[in-house]
């Protein structure tokens, strides 16, 4: 019996050390563990998500907060081209922080579950394929700061719950399939239109288009309250009789108006998309007509209505001029503002070619885009028609704001960092084929009085300068954004794209321009005048004078990443989903509030 006593407990204490229970894990890794077997890992990231190791705190994504309990903080899997669905068991991961799931193939819908996290901060899931509506109770995530679920399939509508998120800073539901009105009501009421861009059945006051209410006439029929009520006499009967003619007539009635309206809303819809190609004839001579094209359709104004206002445009509307012609501001009659570019006859080409690239740039709707609203051809010059944005280029409120009237503090050099990256990465990474831009700048980022950055311009050098027999001799751009190789080849890649954003990084953080005259011997550039004072340990002679809030972590990943995008090797450089990736994890944290708790404790 000894024997077998020893034996017994040899064989336990082997299989303590070589098979350690599933048991090690605590609930969130168990958890994790059920998140994992709903997805399907192409790539194999989630290769060392493991049932028997003794932590999950240092799996791929993964982080926890400090201490012993191993409670999940933040999921970050985004861009693994993960498939699946997300798990409801997603819910029992109360103490997480931020889950980012974005720019991956997920289907199936947002669990409600999810509710349960009441302690998210933020929530990616944007660029996957999720279908359903967004859980009712999602205002119960009083914390949340950052509700991104732009580019799936999602319909339905925006639960009203959501006006309840008053910490909500940045709201992106555009791209999808939501419908009816925008509850105006709480946090709700503060996004503009570039929140819920490209969902064409929402209506509001938020996205600028008026909610009609159907038609209904209901007919209420008395019920009985008795036996001896519900045997109807001769007079009662008369009356009932009388009452469902009156229903039946009211109906009648009804059905006939809503023949009417559909029938004429029909009828106006065919004479719009009629009018959409239309050339509208101002002279006899067939070489001297105007053409007017729009590109989404929403514009309340007739044709002849904006080619008056577009031929009337003069020196005294001009507000800048770009690389590809002058500017104008074109205010209609109802104080509708729009950006007018007249474009350079030097940069012309053919009608035909130059139109049907415009058609694709016109149908791209970002937020962090400019939004292109139409082409209008006359006898003198060929014109595009954008949103106007209310407080210029970022070039402007950077070296030309003399009077300081608007300062751009640290936070606000975030976002536009952040808001550009999401525009550049869009058109390299979700467009088909991908856009090049070709002339990163600053002043082709132009923003919106939430200080929310739209690029402009994107597509236009190909279109106006290279001609497709010239792709790859023309340089387009401006000097001191241009990446060494292109300058050498004339050949614009993504590459290319992502060192001008480094540029504007560097920008952004020294206040200066790309070849400022102050950086003197230190460099030719902004690149190597900030390389060099690093050098020289002189960080504080880097930031901007006028941003005295810049804090020392974030600014140590953007001058980190400023360097990444402009290395002198186009294949060392990051892509702008990686730039995107980093801007959205390291800087933009989701959690500001837990530094202010975990001081206000002290």
């Amino acid at each position: 019996m000894e024997i077998g006593t020893v034996a017994w407990i040899s064989l336990v204490i082997m299989v303590t050390v070589f098979c350690p229970s599933s048991f090690a894990l605590t609930l969130d890794g168990q958890a994790l563990l059920e998140i994992k077997s709903s997805l399907n890992d192409t790539k194999n990231v989630l290769s060392n998500w493991q049932e028997f190791d003794e932590s999950h705190c240092t799996w791929t994504g993964i982080s926890c907060h400090p201490g012993d309990e191993q409670r999940v903080r933040s999921i970050n899997l985004p861009y693994m081209q993960l498939g699946g669905i997300i798990s409801p068991s997603i819910g029992k991961l109360s103490r997480l922080q931020r889950l980012a799931f974005h720019q991956n193939s997920l289907h199936g819908t947002i669990p409600n579950e999810l509710t349960n996290c009441t302690e998210l901060r933020a929530l990616y899931l944007r660029g996957n394929f999720l279908q359903g509506g967004i859980p009712s109770n999602i205002g119960n995530l009083s914390y949340l700061n950052i509700l991104d679920l732009s580019s799936n399939s999602l319909k339905g509508a925006i639960p009203s719950s959501i006006g309840r998120l008053s910490h909500l800073q940045i709201l992106n539901f555009s791209t999808n399939f939501f419908s009816g009105e925008i509850p105006d009501i709480g946090i709700l009421s503060t996004f503009d239109k570039s929140s819920f861009n490209g969902n064409l059945d929402l209506c509001g006051r938020q996205v600028q288009k008026p909610c009609r209410t159907s038609f209904g006439f209901p007919v209420v029929l008395p019920h009985a309250e008795s036996d001896e009520a519900a045997v109807p006499t001769k007079r009662s009967s008369h009356y009932m009789k009388g009452l469902l003619i009156g229903a039946m007539a009211t109906m009648g009635l009804a059905l006939v108006i809503i023949l009417s309206f559909l029938w004429t809303r029909l009828s106006s819809k065919k004479e719009r998309a009629a009018k959409r190609y239309t050339e509208v004839k101002k002279q006899v001579d067939p070489e001297a007509s105007t053409k007017l094209i729009t590109f989404h359709g929403d514009l309340p104004y007739t044709s002849s209505e904006i080619i008056e206002n577009l031929e009337s445009l003069d020196e005294e509307h001009i507000v800048g001029s770009g690389g590809y012609g002058t500017v104008y501001r074109m205010v209609m009659n109802d104080c509708g503002t729009f950006a007018v570019k007249r474009i350079d006859r030097s940069c012309e080409g053919s009608d035909q070619v130059f139109e049907r690239e415009l058609e694709i740039l016109g149908s791209i709707e970002h937020i962090n885009l400019v939004n292109m609203r139409g082409y209008c051809r006359l006898p003198s010059s060929r014109l595009l028609i954008y949103d106007y944005l209310a407080l210029g280029s970022l070039d402007d409120l950077l070296h030309e704001n003399t009077q300081q009237t608007r300062l751009l503090n640290w936070s606000d050099r975030l976002q536009i960092a952040l808001g550009s990256a999401r525009g550049l990465a869009y058109l390299h990474h979700e467009c088909s084929p991908a856009i090049v831009h070709r002339d990163i700048k600053s002043s082709n980022v132009l923003l919106d009085e939430n200080m929310e950055p739209h690029i402009s311009d994107f597509g236009l050098a190909k279109l106006l300068v290279d001609e497709e027999a010239h792709v790859t001799t023309v340089v387009a751009g401006t000097f001191g954004y241009l990446a060494p190789e292109y300058l050498q080849s004339g050949r614009a890649t993504e590459k290319s794209d992502v060192y001008s954003f480094g540029v504007l990084l560097l920008e952004l953080v020294t206040g200066k321009r790309p070849t400022d005259p102050s950086f003197g011997k230190r460099g030719l550039n902004v690149v190597g005048w900030v390389n060099a004072l690093l050098r020289d340990k002189r960080l504080e002679d880097v930031v901007d004078k006028r941003c005295s809030d810049a804090d020392a972590g974030t600014l140590e990943v953007v001058l980190e990443l400023a360097a990444r995008c402009t290395d002198g090797n186009a294949d060392d450089r990051p892509s702008m989903n990686e730039v995107l990736q980093l801007l959205e994890q390291e800087v933009m944290s989701p959690c500001p509030s837990e530094f202010y708790e975990s001081h206000s404790d002290h």
